[in-house]
């Protein structure tokens, strides 16, 4: 891949998404989790555990290329992304909840991350990696300082100046946006000899992938007794990764854009997938039937 796209447009894009994130926060969505635990406890258990563990199952059962599947292992445990935010708020989602847990799983996704992403490493053990490579958790801390610096910016200047940060929001949501997608069609550039192939071999992968990690969110919760709207944003919590860190992780520390391809070919299909997810169902007379029923979401 092009040099500068992965030195500066990479974490500028990164910088992009989290400096809007913290826009959006303030110190009490961290101590939400006091006031939540069980709705967070649970969402958290499914992102950090129940996802890596269907990621793994896919990959295996459809016997992925090596990179590949570790890509895939890469995408899952990477966090929630800044726009569940948004799919929860067009649903009917605590939002807040959103804030909360994609705050929180960016933090312990710096722990949570380099290991799921070196077990797969070891465990696949791609043949293009000649043993080099690998994870280390001073490399981790670089990209997650290009994530966490631009939330704890976000968040002062939202201290600061409360209206400015709503009046900033919907243009840097916007700008989010198109820096995802530049990053995603810079991708599927570098790599457009492969990508039909790619696409083959990882399109379905992703779909399951993207559809089981909504499902997940949602049942889980309700299974547990959380309620509705909690539930609606657990789904899109987990649904809805962090494609743009899976794909610098793999670019700029790991050195491979065939890694980035699962992450990058998921950041197209997760918005789709998840809009038709979240859509009413026939019956409904709004965006959601008044009805509790786990058969809210309709594919």
């Amino acid at each position: 891949m092009d040099s500068a796209l992965t030195s500066v447009g990479l974490p500028a894009a990164l910088a992009i998404i989290m400096f809007g994130l913290g826009l959006s926060l303030t110190v009490g969505d961290f101590a939400r989790v006091a006031k939540a635990p069980k709705a967070v406890s649970i969402t958290l258990i499914c992102q950090l555990l129940l996802l890596p563990a269907a990621a793994f199952g896919l990959v295996t059962l459809f016997d992925l290329d090596p990179l590949l599947a570790v890509g895939m292992m890469l995408l899952a445990a990477s966090p929630g992304g800044t726009t569940a935010n948004l799919f929860s708020h067009l649903f009917r989602g605590d939002v807040a909840l959103n804030v909360t847990l994609t705050a929180v799983n960016s933090v312990i996704a710096v722990v949570t991350l380099p290991l799921i992403t070196n077990f797969a490493l070891g465990y696949f053990e791609p043949e293009d990696a000649d043993g080099t490579l690998g994870l280390q958790f001073t490399k981790v801390l670089q990209v997650f300082a290009v994530v966490l610096i631009p939330v704890a910016l976000g968040m002062w200047v939202r201290l600061r100046s409360s209206a400015f940060a709503e009046r900033m929001d919907k243009p840097v949501r916007i700008g989010s946006a198109v820096v995802l997608a530049l990053v995603i069609v810079g991708t599927v550039v570098s790599e457009r000899e492969n990508i039909a192939d790619y696409l083959v071999d990882i399109g379905v992968v992703a779909a399951l992938f993207c559809l089981l990690s909504l499902s997940i969110g949602y049942v889980v919760p309700r299974i547990f007794g959380i309620e509705d709207r909690q539930a609606i944003a657990s789904s899109m919590e987990i649904g809805i990764h962090n494609s743009t860190l899976a794909i610098t992780i793999a670019v700029s520390l790991l050195d491979n854009v065939q890694l980035a391809v699962p992450a990058a070919v998921y950041g197209v299909l997760m918005f789709p997938l998840a809009a038709a997810f979240g859509a009413p169902s026939p019956e409904s007379h709004g965006p959601w039937p008044k009805s509790t029923n786990i058969r809210r979401f309709s594919i």
